[in-house]
């Protein structure tokens, strides 16, 4: 297929080498220019004209409706605009309207899995599709993605999104202080998350994330500015749900903080830091 990736962050780069490794015509556009990127092109209106399916990998609503603004008046009729970026119900919905008004056709799909599921093309899509459109582009998702789940119509997944980052988001603050508060008792990395083996609050997350808490290595597979803004959209929609999620509340606040001290291009396992942060000289507990 011609194919346009608009994006080329962490996940964004990754897919576009996949999709030109799997014999795709592969065009790629990025705010920062990457010439090093499969068929790389400075001008994102050319980038995007005559591709049969535009994937939109960038980082917020207001980018997604910058760019969106720019190419939708280039879609041509059937082109299949895949919306994988995290952001409300609610700019997913406009943003399938305006595709669908030019004739295009819109898939609201954002994913699971981070830099190092992208490279073994394990992300897990969340599908929102009102029109019956994935079976278009289907054999090259089923390339990139371990599984693609249907959600619902349009809006669906990227609620269902938005809860799972807020189980995360919450699941990794208490971590990084359980952690923080074992290793201020003078219990060594190597006997908690041995002992953590055998405890019903082991989760895959831990092993994903256990180097990056003992080495201190926060080098980004998915960064705190991202997770934060997340968390702002979480609440955004429990607020329009009339849910008061006061415990996220408190999370958020921890992310914002981590962003105030810098860690914001940080990998959201950096958390730890400022649960650390708040440690004070103390007696050792276990000599």
């Amino acid at each position: 297929m011609r194919i346009c990736v608009i994006g080329l962050g962490i996940i964004g780069k990754v897919w576009a080498q996949h999709l030109h490794t799997d014999g795709h015509e592969v065009r790629t556009w990025n705010r920062s220019p990457q010439p090093q990127a499969p068929g790389f092109t400075a001008d994102l209106v050319a980038a995007a004209t005559g591709a049969e399916l535009i994937l939109i990998v960038i980082a917020d609503p207001p980018a997604v409706a910058a760019v969106l603004a720019r190419i939708v008046g280039e879609l041509k009729p059937g082109t299949v605009v895949a919306q994988h970026s995290t952001v409300g119900v609610e700019d997913t919905k406009t943003y399938a309207r305006q595709v669908q008004e030019r004739g295009g056709r819109f898939l609201d799909m954002p994913f699971t899995g981070s830099k190092l599921a992208a490279e073994a093309r394990q992300n897990v899509f969340f599908l929102g599709d009102d029109a019956g459109a994935f079976p278009q582009v289907e054999a090259v998702y089923r390339r990139l993605s371990k599984a693609v789940l249907p959600i619902g119509p349009i809006g669906s997944a990227t609620a269902i999104k938005l809860c799972f980052n807020l189980l995360i988001a919450n699941i990794n603050q208490a971590y990084c202080e359980s952690y923080a508060l074992a290793t201020a008792c003078g219990i060594p990395a190597e006997t908690f998350f041995s002992a953590l083996t055998y405890n019903v609050a082991q989760s895959p997350l831990v092993e994903l994330k256990k180097p990056k808490y003992i080495s201190g290595d926060y080098s980004p597979q998915f960064s705190i500015k991202h997770m934060h803004k997340d968390l702002r959209l979480v609440l955004a929609l429990a607020a329009g749900a009339g849910l008061d999620l006061a415990e996220t509340a408190v999370v958020e606040r921890a992310y914002a903080e981590a962003g105030r001290r810098g860690l914001g291009d940080s990998d959201f396992s950096a958390l730890l830091e400022i649960a650390r942060s708040s440690a004070k000289a103390g007696p050792q507990l276990f000599p």
